[in-house]
């Protein structure tokens, strides 16, 4: 295994990270990456292979468990029920309760108000340019998830901003101030949603709250403290991956000229998902002597899934750097696989094949009024800003 040097804060990577990703995959499957200490899956195979492999999973086990700092015990309260960091068989009855309030059909219900909402968010642009991160990108889904759960709109920007403060630990750039500010949201956020949570049990509605607790009482239990962390690993996971989503999508149908419409939105969604996904990255701990892609890994060692260097491999896909919808569909690594696939994947398919193609014909003449730059976010990969003219 060949090992690479990169910091990843560094403002040419955070622009372009491809190049290194090519790089290290013409080493082979996997690659050593240094500033992370740790082996990384970068081809196509490797990822989807390990992404499946039930060797390795999120939870870190037990008799590695580190002690939690005192100033980070409240956010790791919360990630303690998150069937994100969780294996079976406790993420297996989780997942099941979640999807039997979060149901297909529920979301298909959503279409109608995701394109009213997405006409509304227009009607109020103002007059010259926009940026579309704050005007469309970020609000649309994160009032589509307050829709969702039955929490009221109004409460939207409080909780965009405990979601970013949270999701924030997870960047390469994280510091003490980051992490306390990430405890102090996930305290409040979750003393927000208990009360919540109290109000729906006496106070019933047709929300995705109120589907929770009755799943909870109907024999296999949620407790409160797991209702809390799904409704904020349904907040947090799903906004912060949709609005990257959006905003790299429509950074690059303008860049290179590409045209969404409701007719073929399905793939060109699929394609911008694949050409510069909102997550590059997620780790996985080995659980026993595992030899796979000519590495030995032993119990406890850590691998990173680089999910984005997946989507480039030129061995699925030809001339991977060029966005190109009418390429035959290959499975994407974005929103990972296995049995930690991604819950929100068709919520957030549906409002990307819907708000874009609405967006785009609304504003036929939208042009970027200066190249937009990439926020040192690593692992999340999304912009600061996007600057656009609409007329």
């Amino acid at each position: 295994m060949m090992a690479f040097s990169q910091d990843p804060t560094a403002p040419r990577f955070v622009q372009n990270p491809y190049p290194f990703y090519e790089t290290m995959r013409a080493g082979g499957d996997l690659a050593y990456w240094q500033e992370y200490a740790m082996p990384c899956a970068v081809s196509h195979r490797a990822v989807s292979a390990l992404l499946r492999d039930r060797r390795f999973g999120r939870e870190i086990p037990p008799e590695m468990a580190p002690d939690i700092a005192p100033h980070l015990i409240p956010f790791y309260a919360v990630e303690a029920h998150s069937m994100l960091e969780l294996e079976p068989p406790r993420h297996t009855r989780l997942r099941g309760l979640v999807l039997r309030a979060f149901t297909s059909r529920r979301i298909k219900e959503l279409a109608p108000e995701i394109a009213l909402l997405s006409h509304d968010l227009i009607d109020r642009f103002p007059d010259g340019p926009v940026d579309l991160l704050p005007a469309f990108c970020a609000p649309l889904p994160v009032i589509v998830i307050c829709r969702l759960l039955g929490v009221p709109e109004a409460h939207a920007d409080q909780l965009l901003a405990w979601s970013n403060a949270m999701v924030s630990i997870y960047q390469a750039r994280r510091d003490r101030a980051i992490e306390e500010a990430a405890a102090q949201a996930a305290q409040e956020f979750s003393a927000f949603l208990a009360d919540y949570i109290e109000t729906r049990r006496k106070h019933p509605a047709d929300d995705l709250i109120t589907h929770l607790i009755a799943a909870e009482e109907a024999g296999e239990k949620l407790s409160t403290e797991e209702l809390i962390t799904t409704c904020i690993l349904l907040l947090n996971a799903g906004h912060e991956a949709t609005v990257h989503t959006m905003g790299n999508g429509i950074k690059a149908l303008l860049e290179t000229g590409t045209s969404i419409t409701p007719d073929n939105a399905e793939p060109v969604v699929e394609e911008i998902l694949r050409f510069d996904p909102p997550l590059h990255m997620f780790t996985r701990y080995t659980y026993e002597t595992v030899e796979v892609f000519d590495h030995t890994f032993q119990r406890g060692d850590q691998v990173a899934l680089m999910l984005a260097a997946a989507n480039r491999d030129p061995l699925v896909w030809t001339d991977p750097d060029r966005l190109d919808p009418a390429r035959p569909l290959s499975a994407n690594t974005s929103f990972g696989a296995g049995l930690h696939f991604c819950v929100g994947a068709p919520l957030a398919r549906l409002e990307l094949q819907i708000a874009l193609p609405i967006l785009f014909g609304r504003l036929p003449d939208m042009r970027l009024t200066t190249p937009p730059r990439f926020a040192n976010l690593y692992h999340f990969h999304g912009l600061r800003s996007l600057e656009v003219n609409t007329a």
